[in-house]
């Protein structure tokens, strides 16, 4: 019997000892006795420069970049003067993203943990992978099986890229409808659902091949600010730590979830030192990760040059105090040379313990050993197009999309729509902002699905910078339709601060839903939209924005697939967790 390339591939990571093991204690990896004294071989070897430096990831693109450019230069720096001991790649283009992979490898003496934020999936990242929905959309579809089919598919596309460490699941509760950046990133506000949910993503990474993260620790879900920006304050007592944001992290635990991201938020009643984030302190992710939740895999801070960290500590002080915290790596660390020469005089100077850098070092070369990179480093570029955006794994997005497919309101039954051929239907688009999309506009597809199905379709688009005698005009010609269609697109992004559409959409949505014609509002990204108009008559929601989001709503509009989808959130003063109108 002949196996199809797919599985040869998979059979060949199982059998070098890629996959961690199934069955293997809570927190722990599994090691044979050759990747246990690569670890402590290697460690012998290393000088006390190299062991600092392996406390380091900083950030590259994954883009084309020439041997003798500027940019490689400095990976080169990193790699073989500071002696990192990772990369974190943010995406571009898949062969020229392996390349670089590959390249910074042959350049490491210790083989390099490289991380990504596949949250969406490697298309989240890089073009021509598949894209999958985030968490809030899985966590809309009720089912665990998503997760795991979800965690799977990122893990095997970024395993064939040459990735090993994701940065998911969020595991953070969402029970703020104000929170500028979980959001949609979290997969609801039920901590059982969370939970669930998380544990079948990790299980899926597992047997993808990759490493899974749980985070934001100890919780990141009931904040209003961005900690991009800001450090926010969260006074919540220990119950309520106990009852609602730790119970996903210690389930994630028991699951063998390999890494912990530190949240840079303030929580007064963990660390009694005014002002200290999560990050750098040791009262949490020592006291409360380690000691009491028995945490013993890596733990990652989240990005150093995020405000919530950067705004009252110096580069030098927050990468020694999240060290001396408890922290394994430093996450994006700003400039390398600055990171390392603070850690190297805390070491000499006596403020951080040699045993202490020692004992990260330790656990960072077990976690190379548990991903195979005592054995191969090395990326076959060859085999990406036997990996990335099969039909399969491409099956999977759309079967989360139309499944996490939610109607909450169809007051006046105008679903699923029976058009005519006579209809005049307007589809508006309405953006929170008409530029900065990195996945590029939305809409389009919408659009495109929806004419193929009604051509002759006028379409309007509306954002910040629509002008009020722009939205007077709009509002002149409604008249003329039969029906509209209005799609809203608010994102969760960093360093925003808001994730609502402007005044003066929200005031024409309002007139809007005044008119007396079917008016039908689909609500892509942010889901607490509706809170802020309410009085529209119908309303759908993806939990996502990306292109197959758009297909299953026009999908679902139709008629052609039911909406299965409820609510992982609730929507206060509207709507309860779990409601969901089947049709």
């Amino acid at each position: 019997m002949r196996l199809p390339h797919a599985a040869i591939l998979f059979m060949a990571l199982f059998f070098i000892g890629i996959i961690p093991s199934k069955g293997q204690s809570p927190g722990t990896w599994s090691l044979d006795k050759d990747a246990e004294k690569w670890v402590e071989a290697t460690l012998k070897t290393l000088s006390q420069d190299e062991k600092i430096g392996q406390l380091l990831i900083p950030v590259a693109t994954g883009q084309f970049t020439a041997l003798d450019s500027d940019a490689f230069a400095k990976v080169k720096e990193n790699i073989q003067k500071y002696h990192v001991g990772g990369y974190h790649v943010f995406g571009n283009e898949l062969v020229s993203g392996a390349l670089l992979i590959n390249r910074m490898q042959d350049l490491a003496q210790v083989p390099l943990l490289i991380t990504a934020d596949f949250e969406g999936g490697v298309g989240y990242q890089f073009r021509d992978a598949t894209r999958l929905p985030r968490a809030m959309a899985i966590g809309a579809t009720g089912d665990p099986n998503f997760a795991y089919q979800a965690g799977r598919v990122a893990a095997e596309e970024g395993r064939a890229l040459g990735v090993l460490v994701n940065f998911y699941p969020v595991v953070d509760v969402n029970n703020n409808p104000r929170n500028p950046i979980i959001n949609i990133r979290s997969f609801g506000e039920s901590v059982d659902a969370v939970e669930k949910m998380a544990v079948a993503y990790i299980r899926g990474t597992h047997d993808g091949g990759m490493m899974a993260t749980a985070k934001h620790f100890p919780g990141h879900g009931d904040t209003s600010e961005d900690t991009h920006l800001m450090l926010p304050t969260l006074t919540i007592d220990k119950d309520r730590l106990q009852k609602v944001e730790l119970p996903p992290f210690e389930a994630a635990i028991h699951a063998g979830v390999d890494a912990v991201m530190s949240a840079h938020i303030y929580f007064p009643a963990l660390e009694p030192e005014k002002g200290v984030p999560a990050t750098l302190s040791k009262n949490i992710l020592t006291g409360l990760l380690r000691d009491e939740l028995k945490f013993s895999n890596l733990v990652f801070t989240d990005a150093m040059d995020m405000h919530g960290v950067t705004a009252s500590f110096s580069r030098e002080e927050a990468t020694v105090r999240a060290v001396q915290a408890g922290v394994d790596f430093v996450l994006f660390t700003p400039d390398v040379a600055t990171s390392f020469n603070a850690l190297k005089k805390a070491v000499e100077t006596g403020v951080l313990d040699k045993a202490r850098i020692d004992q990260s070092v330790r656990r960072i070369l077990r976690a190379k050993a548990a991903m195979g990179l005592n054995k191969s480093h090395y990326t076959d570029i060859t085999h990406l197009d036997m990996a990335i955006s099969t039909k399969p794994h491409l099956k999977v997005a759309r079967d989360i999309a139309e499944n996490a497919t939610t109607l909450i309101k169809d007051e006046k039954n105008f679903l699923p729509l029976q058009l005519k051929p006579t209809d005049r239907v307007l589809v508006l688009n309405v953006y929170d902002s008409a530029t900065g999309w990195r996945e590029g506009k939305p809409g389009g597809v919408f659009v495109r699905e929806f004419q193929t199905r009604h051509p002759g379709s006028m379409v309007i688009e509306l954002s910040d910078l629509t002008t009020l005698p722009e939205f007077e005009l709009v509002r002149k010609v409604l008249p003329d339709f039969d029906i509209v269609l209005v799609n809203t697109f608010a994102r969760v992004a960093a360093y925003r601060g808001s994730i609502n559409l402007t005044e003066n959409e929200t005031f024409f949505l309002k007139q809007l839903a005044k008119m007396n014609k079917p008016v039908i509002t689909t609500v892509f990204g942010n889901p607490y939209i509706p809170m802020s108009v309410p009085e529209l008559p119908a309303f759908v929601l993806t939990f996502e924005i990306y292109p197959d989001a758009e297909v299953a709503a026009v999908e679902a509009l139709t008629g052609e697939i039911p909406f299965r989808g409820k609510l992982p959130i609730s929507l206060p003063g509207m709507f309860e967790l779990g409601w969901g109108i089947k049709k």
